[in-house]
């Protein structure tokens, strides 16, 4: 894989990866921080398991809904996660694929290194990701999911 269609987000979290991978498998509790707020996470309807959907409503403070359709590729329990937009749900391609996502949970002692790394179809899906502003937005994600994860 190219580095120049690659994103990568990676923390050290406070919490073990048990607790961090539910976080990632537990609609209640992604509806919690999936989102950079003020934007928040409505709807999360997942079937967490290769070839299972996943299928999230992030809501904008102006109301708007942004919803956002995939499939689990990969799944190890509290080690990884996969999915990808390329499908919208049981293999039925989407019309615009943009990213793969790779989700890595890795035990250091009580903590989790947690590693985003986000693989996109084209050097322009990544470079408008970007300016979307992947790496503050998922910052901020991160920060949710750790706060969230010291609470459970």
């Amino acid at each position: 894989m190219s580095d120049d269609r690659e994103l990568v987000l990676t923390r050290l979290i406070n919490a073990p990866r048990e607790k961090v991978y539910r976080a990632w498998t537990d609609p209640a509790l992604l509806k919690q921080w999936f989102a950079p707020k003020p934007y928040t996470t409505p709807v999360v309807e997942i079937d967490v398991r290769p070839g299972g959907s996943a299928y999230f409503v992030m809501r904008g403070p102006d109301g708007k809904d942004l919803p956002n359709h995939g499939v689990y590729l990969e799944v190890v329990p509290n080690e990884k996660l996969v999915s990808t937009d390329a499908y919208v749900k049981a293999w039925e391609s989407s019309e615009k694929p943009f990213m793969t996502l790779i989700l890595t949970f890795e035990d250091e002692g009580g903590k989790t290194r947690y590693t985003a790394r986000v693989r996109h179809w084209t050097v322009a899906d990544r470079e408008a990701h970007e300016k979307m502003g992947f790496h503050e937005g998922w910052g901020i994600c991160a920060d949710q999911l750790e706060a969230l994860v010291a609470t459970i």
